[in-house]
């Protein structure tokens, strides 16, 4: 079993709060963490046909049979259930009574928000990151995690990844959308989802996207919010601040999972990925990730932007700590050149003073300075965040 980093900040809240909610994609841990915490604690998966007839029929019932906790999966199934823990929450003021969990976002957000505000706390627990998986095997070449991705049974039992990634898209993805929407055309939705890591990094074009599908603008509109409801694609959005009104204000989009991606595009081999033109884009995925889930495992927000202007002077990342920002770039070359700063230098005159630096993640194996740029490898960026807190830039 692989330890999260998550775990530490997970207990403590079940130690201060009488519920807590922990979301993310299908397969990235989230009830394996909840049994290891809790291996005595009663548990509840709602995917279970009686188990979820029986919750929604009789929901007093249901929660009546727990009264020393109990870990429910996949409350979405089951929404109006929220409301009965309330009551109970409200009554026994206990802390760590219900651990909840779900895969569909905005689904449990919105159930989560309507009842049970200011009583649970919220986690997102995202594939493993790069630490994580190297404290249990040997370190993985760039192009093997770029094509194994971070789902943690790939890398705790040893599968092959494109059959593993394959499974998990159409048995995982295929019935999570089904539950949100109905799909009439499941051949069309599949084009659009290998369109979507076809343009991985890239500023979302609805139009174009609806377009090369065959659909509609406002079909494309549905089907993006599909994806991202199911920890599927990730949208970046871009960095505001008011010194220039020509920033572009349209997202990017990635994948909460790189291998998920490879996937997608077709790639079987670390051949298949070095030889790849999105290569590049598919590094960028990494990184943006592995910045976000720095953050979600210590129990905080997404703080990520990106930058870019009207004339295609752009930063890939923006990290923010109260007023001050930290530019990062993201250059899959493992051999540092100049124009590797290029985006960092003109985002610098145009910011202004940076007392942290800039940062620049590449494909390379050494940790350099050079001037007030900060060098770091890809698999060294929680080295680099640790470098930053301890300075005073709380990310």
């Amino acid at each position: 079993m692989i330890n999260r980093i998550i775990e530490h900040v997970f207990w403590k809240l079940c130690s201060q709060y009488p519920v807590v909610t922990l979301t993310g994609p299908r397969q990235s841990g989230k009830t394996t963490l909840c049994r290891k915490i809790f291996p005595d604690m009663a548990y509840a998966n709602l995917e279970s046909p009686d188990v979820r007839e029986y919750a929604a029929s009789d929901p007093r019932g249901f929660l009546a049979a727990y009264t020393n906790g109990v870990i429910i999966d996949e409350i979405q199934r089951v929404p109006q259930l929220v409301s009965y823990i309330q009551g109970i929450v409200d009554e026994r003021k206990t802390p760590g009574q219900f651990i909840l969990t779900g895969s569909q976002q905005f689904e449990v957000m919105n159930t989560i928000n309507q009842s049970l505000a200011g009583r649970t706390a919220l986690l997102k627990l995202l594939p493993l990151s790069i630490s994580e998986v190297q404290e249990t095997t040997l370190p993985e070449s760039l192009d093997m995690l770029l094509l194994k991705g971070f789902y943690p049974r790939i890398h705790d039992q040893g599968l092959n990844p494109t059959q593993a990634l394959g499974d998990y898209y159409e048995t995982y993805v295929e019935k999570d959308l089904r539950q949100l929407s109905s799909i009439r055309d499941l051949r069309l939705f599949h084009k659009f989802v290998r369109l979507c890591a076809g343009r991985i990094g890239q500023i979302i074009n609805m139009q174009s996207l609806a377009n090369d599908t065959g659909v509609s603008h406002t079909t494309v509109q549905e089907w993006l919010s599909l994806l991202e409801a199911s920890y599927i694609i990730f949208l970046l959005k871009p960095w505001y601040r008011n010194i220039s009104r020509r920033l572009i204000k349209s997202p990017k989009m990635y994948f909460y999972d790189v291998g998920l991606a490879a996937y997608l595009l077709g790639m079987e081999s670390e051949t298949h990925v070095s030889r790849d033109p999105l290569r590049g884009n598919l590094f960028e995925n990494l990184a943006l990730m592995e910045s976000i889930k720095y953050r979600f495992n210590r129990g905080r927000k997404n703080a990520v932007t990106f930058y870019r202007d009207s004339r295609g002077n752009e930063v890939d990342m923006i990290f923010e700590s109260g007023r001050e920002v930290f530019p990062l770039e993201v250059k899959a070359g493992a051999t540092i050149a100049d124009d590797f700063f290029k985006g960092l230098k003109h985002f610098s005159r145009v910011a202004g003073e940076l007392s942290h630096g800039c940062g620049l993640i590449y494909g390379g194996k050494e940790i350099q300075q050079r001037g007030n740029f900060r060098i770091y490898p890809v698999t060294a960026m929680e080295e680099m965040f640790e470098a930053l807190n301890r300075e005073g830039f709380v990310y």
